[in-house]
């Protein structure tokens, strides 16, 4: 019996003059109703979301009341929805929401590594202070979670149990946004401690749709509008997610997920697009994500410009010389 097709190679590693190795993933643009229309590969491979769950989980800050509330504003929904990168406006925000919930950093279960962002880490290592969870690329996913806790009156000590009702309601959002029941969802742990959800490739791609095209003043739209006001929540500065917002100011979401996963909110049409590497390698997200939107006609030459050290990187040795590239291969299919 023959077994499933290989996924397609996505992103070519040369060396010289040949090529060394490969990646292999699939992609999906969807409309917010679920309609594929261009797609690389198995659209209904199932992905776990990692990070790309982010704002699904943020969405819940809204639809629960708990937002208005606490009176959390647009630069506090985008933190919850993003991957950060340890840097000292991203840590001082936490702390202050912290402090408007009653409660310290020590209530933050996500663990501690250093920052993404390197020169906040060497400046960390260089003052001895080791880095807490303040750092952690979910802590404000995981502040998210606390608000609610807190808005609702439950326990916070064990907040990241999948049965805890916070993690319940967030399950539930998830499952909305990707238009599939909870008990469809197969739930794992994430890299900080927090449950974190499969769905299909097609489904997650929906769902970033979804956000792209909600009515303005609607809780989604009131989320993709503070997404879209402050690009720096959502990644930080040196990373791809943040500069192609900026480069392309209002009209794009961008999300990175660990194990090579990325997504894109498109508002011009509302799309939604997801992309999966394979081989979780991250190095092939880059030019993947430069090469869709190419393909989509999505880039100004401007845009292009400020972008272009991310769509052919370079490899380099150790002395610091390029030896290769990493060169997107695949073309967009029209879906029948």
């Amino acid at each position: 019996m023959q077994g499933p097709m290989a996924a397609p190679v996505l992103v070519e590693v040369t060396r010289g003059p040949a090529v060394e190795s490969s990646h292999r993933g699939q992609v999906v643009v969807s409309d917010a109703q679920g309609n594929p229309c261009r797609r690389v590969g198995d659209i209904e491979a199932l992905v776990c979301l990692r990070s790309l769950a982010k704002p699904f989980q943020a969405l819940a800050v809204l639809t629960s009341g708990a937002a208005a509330a606490l009176g959390l504003g647009a630069a506090e929904l985008a933190l919850f929805s993003g991957s950060l990168s340890g840097q000292d406006f991203q840590t001082e925000l936490v702390t202050a929401i912290l402090a408007r919930l009653g409660l310290t950093p020590e209530a933050l279960q996500c663990g501690a590594h250093p920052p993404l962002h390197r020169p906040t880490a060497q400046a960390l290592a260089k003052a001895g202070r080791p880095p807490s969870p303040l750092h952690n690329t979910c802590a404000g996913k995981h502040t998210a979670m606390l608000a609610l806790c807190v808005h609702h009156g439950w326990p916070i000590d064990d907040y990241l149990n999948p049965k805890h009702p916070v993690q319940q309601l967030i399950l539930k959002t998830v499952a909305e946004s990707v238009g599939l029941k909870p008990e469809e969802i197969p739930v794992a742990v994430d890299g900080c401690g927090a449950p974190v959800f499969y769905a299909p490739l097609r489904r997650i791609a929906m769902g970033y749709a979804r956000l792209a095209a909600a009515p303005k003043g609607s809780p989604a739209g009131t989320l993709m509008q503070a997404i879209l006001d402050h690009p720096r929540h959502i990644a930080g500065d040196g990373r791809l997610e943040t500069e192609v917002m900026q480069a392309l100011p209002g009209t794009i979401f961008a999300k990175s997920g660990a194990e090579g996963g990325f997504a894109l909110s498109l508002t011009g049409g509302g799309l939604g697009v997801v992309l999966k590497i394979e081989d979780g390698q991250q190095r092939a997200l880059n030019p993947s994500i430069i090469s869709i939107l190419e393909q989509l006609g999505r880039l100004t030459p401007e845009a292009l410009e400020v972008l272009a050290r991310y769509r052919q990187p370079a490899i380099l040795n150790h002395r610091k010389e390029a030896v290769g590239f990493l060169r997107p291969v695949f073309r967009l299919q029209k879906s029948p």
